[in-house]
């Protein structure tokens, strides 16, 4: 008994020492991301002018979306790179080309509900083109009501 204790005290050691070193470098700032500065002065940032979409009540196994407006509020040309939700239910769209300083563009953000009830909040992660890894997107909420 004392072996197979200290052999998974040893284990579990080993695997948080392991998760330690392994850090993603995940930020949440502000208004839903943060510029990086580039070596030429230049960063990319994104904000997003709605952080939060409630739908209401829809009923069970309805499919809605809402585009989220943002704007390149850096000095460098701002590339979305990907957008993760918290969930397989819920499909986050984005444009691949470039987007200057200063303009707009649109997150589509697709949510299906069949399989679900009850209120839900589901959160989109998004990567843009610096160096802070992933940052905290917008989110979409509703309650779902089953007939």
């Amino acid at each position: 008994m004392k072996k197979l204790f200290c052999l998974f005290a040893c284990g579990s050691l080993l695997i948080a020492a392991c998760n330690n070193s392994a850090k993603t470098n995940t930020t949440a700032a502000g208004a839903a991301g943060s510029g990086q500065v580039k070596e030429d002065g230049q960063s990319s940032a994104l904000t997003f002018e709605e952080k939060v979409h409630n739908f209401g009540e829809i009923a069970a196994g309805e499919k809605v979306e809402y585009s989220f407006k943002f704007t390149n509020t850096g000095t460098s040309p701002l590339l979305i790179e990907d957008a993760i939700s918290s969930c397989g239910c819920t499909v986050p769209e984005w444009p691949k080309e470039p987007i200057k300083p200063g303009q707009s563009g649109y997150m589509k953000v697709i949510f299906d509900s069949h399989g679900k009830s009850g209120y839900t909040e589901k959160e989109i992660s998004v990567k843009i083109n610096n160096k802070d890894g992933y940052v905290v997107g917008p989110k979409i909420q509703c309650n779902i009501i089953t007939k």
